[in-house]
Parts: structure tokens; C-alpha cells; sequence
């Protein structure tokens, strides 16, 4: 397939970037990691990754700020302009790569879009586009936090990219065990462990080929998932608003798409890489809730019952 012209990233290149970025940031101090512990909690069939964060001070103070820019009428725009110095590369016309400035996960890539664009908006080719030019460069998963409740933390149009493996021992995603038995019905599939509804498809080598053939045809599986699970798709328009909120993960291998009811269980945030087996807890108190109800059943209260 010919090279879309809109692509701007030269291949092979952005790994580089990457850690040449990352350590450009760190030095100055324009990049901030949230230091965490971890363990692992098995559960249905899963062994869940789950961080604990043991110093997050300079996010919520970031986050109390957005909260009261908000009840003011006026809310800041972190990617209008973005900081200069978490700069990664220049993926499209559409989209440009910066690090996530408050990272849980080491090497965390933010896919924007250039010009403003809300995030309870549908996804497009273009958005696509994006995503696949960063996951054919190396391994890795992306993700989509489709709206607040499906635990955005950002109005402006971002997709995200970490790279494998989510967790330091295990498959490169945790929940990859349960992949295993998915059933197929009428051309989707469903993961017989996840007790919520959600709808998962396998991809063909030939998504491969290019990140615009990729899209193309992801876009279409994106556009089927959302009509498959009762939500407006895409109709062609520009700035189409979603009909309900989503988190969506794709791998090289394949796409998972979860609806969402809302965010938080008992004050835990859950956004898309929960459904990847990957949870962050806040607490002690977190994650003793956690360990309690266990995070099957954590996700299942933040999605909508399986039909």
C-alpha cells in the first residue's frame, strides 16, 4: 500500500525517540513518575497486576487544580500547547507524541490530536491512523479511555500507548490467559471469564501490512464493536459524540472493546488498562477493598451486565 502522506514519523524511529525523550525529561524534572509498589492478586482465572502508589502528592495537587479550574467555568488545556520537553515525535498531521507527564508506567506515550478535540467523541480513521503507526514500532499495547467514566483524566483527545509487558513477570498482558477460550458469534468474540459485557475480535496478519491499512480495517472492526454492543458508531460525520463511555484496548493481536457504567469502585479508579488485567490503588485502605471483593468483580461493577 502506498504511504499516506500524513504520516510523519519515519519508521523504525520512535523507540528512540522514546528514550531519548524520557531521559531529556527526567533530567530537567519535566517528567514526573508516580513511585509505586505492586503485588499480584489471582482471581478468576487472572493474576492481576495491581500498583499501589506510594507517593502521588504532585498528581493531586494537579488534579485539585483541574477540579477547581472546572467549578470556575474555565479549565486548562495541558496539550494546548503542550510542554515542549515531554515532546516525543511527530507521529501525523493529526497527532503528536508526548510522554505522560505524571507516568505510572515507564515509557507511558500520549497520542493527541493537534487541534481540539473532545475525548467523549467518536474515534476516527485518523485517530487510528495514530495508534497503528506507534504499535507496529515496537510492542505494545493502546488504549482508549472513551469519557470520565471510562476513567479519562483528560478532556482534549488522547489515545495512549505502553509498551509489553504490563507487568514484570507473566504474559505481556495479564489478562492473555483468559483469551485463550474466547468464543466467536457472528464474527466477534467473547471471553467466557469476563462477566460483563464486552465484545473481543482476533486479528488477521494483514492488519499488518501499514498503519493505514491497519486503520482502515480496525476502524471498521471499531465501528462494528460499537453497534455489536447497542452504542452509536460512527456515521461519517466530524466530532460525532460517543452515546456512552467505553474503554477500548488494541494489540497487534487483537481489540477488546468494554463498555463502561462509571468509573470508580469504592473510590478506585478503573480505566482501560484494568480490563488488561493492570490496576492502580491509592491506598492501603485500596487496596484491602481490592483484595476483598477481588478485581473480577471490581470490573464487572464498572461495566454493564453481559446480555
Amino acid at each position: 500500500m502506498k504511504r499516506n502522506s500524513a504520516i510523519l514519523l519515519k519508521r523504525g524511529t520512535l523507540w528512540k525517540d522514546l528514550i531519548r525523550a524520557t531521559n531529556h525529561a527526567l533530567g530537567i524534572g519535566a517528567l514526573l513518575p508516580v513511585p509505586t509498589d505492586y503485588e499480584f492478586i489471582e482471581d478468576s482465572g487472572v493474576r492481576f497486576f495491581v500498583r499501589i502508589v506510594t507517593g502521588l502528592a504532585r498528581k493531586e495537587e494537579d488534579r485539585k487544580k483541574r477540579e477547581e479550574e472546572a467549578k470556575s467555568g474555565w479549565q486548562e488545556d495541558p496539550f494546548l500547547p503542550y510542554e515542549k520537553d515531554l515532546f516525543v515525535a511527530d507521529i501525523s498531521e493529526t497527532h503528536v507524541a508526548l510522554l505522560n507527564k505524571f507516568n505510572v508506567v515507564e515509557h507511558h506515550l500520549l497520542l493527541v490530536t493537534r487541534k481540539f478535540e473532545d475525548q467523549e467523541t467518536l474515534l476516527t480513521r485518523r485517530d487510528f491512523e495514530a495508534l497503528w503507526t506507534c504499535l507496529l514500532e515496537y510492542d505494545s499495547l493502546g488504549f482508549y479511555n472513551g469519557g470520565e467514566a471510562a476513567g479519562a483524566s483528560q478532556h482534549h483527545k488522547h489515545l495512549q500507548v505502553v509498551p509489553f509487558h504490563l507487568a514484570p513477570e507473566g504474559p505481556p498482558v495479564p489478562i492473555e490467559p483468559l483469551l485463550v477460550a474466547a468464543e466467536c458469534t457472528d464474527g466477534f468474540g467473547v471471553i467466557p471469564g469476563f462477566p460483563f459485557l464486552h465484545v473481543f475480535l482476533r486479528l488477521d496478519n494483514d492488519y499488518l501490512e501499514s498503519p493505514e491499512g491497519a486503520a482502515e480495517k480496525t476502524f471498521e472492526v471499531y465501528h462494528n464493536m460499537l453497534r455489536h454492543v447497542g452504542m452509536k458508531a460512527p456515521s461519517g460525520g466530524t466530532a460525532e459524540r460517543q452515546s456512552g463511555p467505553y474503554c477500548l484496548l488494541v494489540t497487534r493481536e487483537w481489540v477488546l472493546l468494554v463498555p463502561r457504567s462509571r468509573e470508580f469502585f469504592a473510590g478506585i479508579s478503573i480505566n482501560s488498562l484494568g480490563y488488561a488485567g493492570a490496576l492502580l490503588v491509592r491506598s492501603e485502605e485500596q487496596m484491602n477493598t481490592l483484595r476483598r471483593y477481588g478485581p473480577m468483580t471490581v470490573l464487572k461493577s464498572a461495566a454493564l451486565p453481559a446480555t
